[in-house]
């Protein structure tokens, strides 16, 4: 019975030792969480998308709360959960918030099937990287969408899909919440977020082919040729030309879209704007009478005549 006593009383002391220990080095090396980091936490929506520029909604919050400790959330903004999200956050942190415009994803490629002809069988791993990575892929395009779906795969909300027809990737507005990851997937950086504009209206160049203008339009119907027609047409000093291929700055263009209708190759893509009125029919003047026919007078006249 001593040595079951004796040795209880080891394991106790020992126990006790390595308690005092591990309590001591709790309390040196702990480190402090600021309790409003959770707090913010649950106020995001918890998608992880790293559409704001952090890893996950965990370092979204701590950023925030950093930035309410130096007194400006300029630059932090959530995509997913949006205005509301972030009005609650600045709330909670005592800040006010500007509220960003929002913005979409834009597939800037319109070589479709009818305008860019497939003259390759592609036979490979069917990703756009693999594709991208082996040359022009199917197309004599080496600059336009690749139809693989690496975006479709990023996309953690349904917005974005490869349409079987035109086989390229088309974006779903009311599922689009601008996370980004559709744009970082993309091998050839066709994908751009853009604001969404007054109305869901936008405009805008859906072209990135860098080649010059005779060599783009053997490969694309639709290309964007570099031929500036846009750039001088526009009054607001919108479109730049550069690399033989033009782009519209969303926070200059003022939707006039005169640059549309100089186009010659169509490259320019107006969305969400109402349907142009058709023309009035011109009425036609009345017809007059022909030289030879003398006007006719009354009877009376001319028998006083």
């Amino acid at each position: 019975m001593d040595f079951i006593l004796i040795a209880v009383i080891v394991l106790g002391a020992i126990g006790l030792i390595a308690a005092l220990v591990l309590f001591a080095a709790s309390k040196k090396f702990a480190v402090y969480e600021d309790p409003r980091i959770a707090q913010v936490s649950e106020l995001l929506p918890g998608a992880n998308c790293g559409g704001c520029g952090f890893a996950g909604c965990g370092g979204m919050a701590d950023a925030l709360v950093k930035g309410a400790d130096a007194g400006s959330l300029e630059g932090l903004n959530c995509p997913v959960g949006g205005s509301e999200v972030m009005g609650q956050v600045a709330d909670l942190l005592g800040m006010a918030i500007a509220n960003g415009e929002p913005k979409v994803a834009v597939v800037r490629c319109n070589g479709t099937c009818e305008h860019r002809p497939r003259i390759a069988e592609y036979a490979g791993l069917r990703t756009c990287a693999a594709m991208h990575a082996c040359g022009a892929g199917e197309t004599a395009c080496g600059f336009g969408c690749l139809g693989c779906g690496d975006c479709v795969e990023a996309c953690q909300f349904d917005a974005i899909h490869i349409n079987p027809e035109t086989g390229i990737a088309e974006v779903d507005e009311e599922k689009c919440v601008a996370c980004g990851a559709c744009v970082k997937a993309c091998p050839r950086n066709i994908i751009e977020l853009r604001k969404k504009g007054p109305k869901g209206r936008r405009v805008y160049v859906s072209c990135v082919n860098k080649d010059k203008g005779a060599v783009s339009m053997k490969a694309c119907k639709v290309s964007c040729i570099g031929c500036s027609k846009c750039e001088k047409e526009c009054p607001f000093g919108a479109i730049t030309v550069g690399n033989n291929c033009s782009y519209i700055d969303p926070e200059k263009c003022r939707l006039c879209r005169k640059c549309e209708k100089v186009c010659p190759t169509h490259a320019i893509i107006a969305v969400n704007f109402p349907a142009p009125k058709p023309a009035p029919a011109a009425t036609e003047a009345p017809k007059a009478p022909e030289a030879s026919e003398a006007p006719l007078q009354p009877k009376g006249k001319e028998e006083q005549a």
